[in-house]
């Protein structure tokens, strides 16, 4: 005899159905991809007898990030915008007509029972634009070095509000020599960069779908 699924099971794969494909994928992520990060600490020093210990730092570099743990700032200036239109039209048409002859059998026939057209017409437009701009600061710590002198950089803004919560979260890599002095660096020079703007509370909840209607708009074949 075959065996019912329970109540649970039913439930569980019912709210699984109404969740969106993208947002489980966006979640998984790891609790620490955009967790600041500390400074490693310094290996102890050979004792040589010299009087000063410790790494160079050349004077030219002042006070600029580039050991992890050091913080920059990333200037948002992100301004993205698209276009796209298509249009196609088709017209095709077609006449014939056949004059029967004056005697005859065929002569009962008048030159308008045996003459036809047709005509084809088709007319198509689409068009799409899509803008985006993103502007602000948000501080990140160096998470880690390469040889080349690139540098991984990652960071979060939590900003609690009284009727919800808002995130942004940065990642990236980024070359020194884009840092400005007082350690900012525009967005726009952060390569590979994980730009992600979330919210949730009241204000996040009022902008989505409810779960009824998310179910509908699934199965709907319209």
């Amino acid at each position: 005899m075959p065996r019912r699924p329970s109540k649970l099971s039913v439930g569980v794969a019912f709210a699984l159905a109404l969740v969106p494909s993208g947002a489980a994928a966006k979640d998984k992520l790891p609790p620490d991809a955009f967790a600041a990060a500390t400074p490693v600490p310094p290996a102890p020093l050979p004792g040589n007898g010299s009087i000063f210990q410790g790494s160079y730092v050349p004077l030219t570099s002042g006070g600029r990030a580039g050991q992890v743990g050091d913080i920059l700032t990333i200037q948002l200036v992100e301004r993205t915008a698209a276009t796209k239109s298509n249009a196609a039209g088709t017209q095709r048409d077609g006449n014939i007509g056949l004059t029967p002859p004056a005697t005859g059998p065929l002569s009962l026939f008048n030159p308008s029972d045996i003459a036809m057209g047709g005509g084809q017409q088709f007319k198509g437009k689409g068009d799409a634009s899509q803008s985006n701009a993103l502007s602000g600061e948000v501080s990140v710590t160096i998470a880690a070095v390469y040889p080349n002198g690139t540098m991984l950089v990652r960071g979060e803004k939590l900003l609690t509000l009284n009727r919800g919560d808002e995130r942004v979260q940065i990642s990236g890599i980024v070359r020194a020599m884009d840092i400005s002095p007082d350690n900012r660096i525009l967005s726009t020079r952060v390569a590979d960069a994980n730009i992600r703007y979330v919210g949730k509370g009241e204000i996040a909840r009022a902008s989505q779908q409810g779960w009824l209607q998310r179910f509908f708009s699934i199965i709907s074949p319209f």
